[in-house]
């Protein structure tokens, strides 16, 4: 059932999706959301739909939702604040990493296929029942070869908010400025951080890229000669004897964690890796 989907998810937001539940069942415009979520390392709102029929569009009920956050921010910052009891204030999202969910026992070939965009923020998760209620919940990757949806959208005034604002980073994006030296010096720490342990996924966000297991273990940041290297943990958690990682727990930073190593080179990279894999750990 749609709601037993929903109450498994919610109940488990943090450790499936790694995001922060805002409100179950959420109306707004005579719309209802089934679950308002927000994701705190990208400072976004993610909406998130249960399904179990399969005759419905991912891309026009994604394209509706997103449009309708655009066009209401300020009730999205009005209901976090007074559900969760904080203060959220519209400058602090990231309005362009707004996505939805659609999360459904399966979804047809169809329906992959037309939400395939590389630029498109609307995620697929499956989720199935087995025997002894063991349950499986996969997330449905975008394929390498993914286009753009901008072109379908060019001449749409009704969907203007969504072309304008949203935006799905790439590793490209990144490597804008970066010099060949450092665009490579990268390729190395991506291969020496995705052999730690399997399925960690590679997520470029706005100011970096992001490797997730669950959670963030790491970002990098890079920069024109050199990459600023993230350790997603607390102060007095890592075990560092060369004293390589900076603590920047008080210093705006843009990666998450307490902990910070800029490189220009590979000498370290053995034990960057040991200080990464400390994360994956715990």
């Amino acid at each position: 059932m749609e709601r037993d989907i929903q109450n498994i998810f919610e109940n488990n937001l943090q450790d499936i999706m790694g995001l922060q539940i805002v409100k179950s069942e959420f109306t707004i415009k005579n719309k209802r959301i089934d679950t308002l979520a927000y994701d705190k390392q990208t400072n976004a709102f993610i909406i998130i739909e249960y399904k179990r029929d399969k005759n419905y569009s991912v891309v026009d009920q994604g394209l509706t939702y997103l449009n309708l956050m655009l066009q209401n921010k300020a009730e999205f910052i009005l209901t976090y604040n007074e559900t969760l009891k904080d203060v959220l204030h519209s400058k602090d999202v990231d309005w362009s990493q707004s996505r939805v969910a659609f999360v459904s026992p399966s979804f047809t070939e169809n329906q992959i296929s037309a939400s395939d965009f590389k630029d498109f923020g609307i995620e697929l998760w499956e989720v199935k029942q087995f025997e002894n209620n063991i349950i499986s919940i996969n997330s449905i990757k975008k394929s390498s070869g993914a286009q753009s949806i901008k072109p379908l959208l060019e001449n749409s005034e009704k969907l203007k908010e969504v072309k304008e604002n949203i935006k799905v980073y790439t590793e490209e994006d990144h490597f804008k400025n970066a010099n060949d030296n450092t665009i490579e010096l990268y390729e190395k720490f991506k291969t020496s951080i995705l052999n730690l342990a399997d399925n960690i996924e590679v997520l470029p966000q706005k100011y970096y890229i992001a490797f997730k297991k669950g959670s963030n273990i790491s970002d990098v940041e890079i920069q024109k000669k050199s990459l600023k290297i993230f350790i997603n943990t607390k102060i007095g958690m890592l075990d560092d004897p060369k004293g390589l990682a900076k603590d920047v727990s008080n210093i705006g930073h843009r990666g998450n964690g307490d902990f910070q190593i800029q490189i220009e080179n590979d000498n370290d990279l053995e034990y960057i890796m040991s200080l990464i894999k400390q994360v994956l750990k715990k």
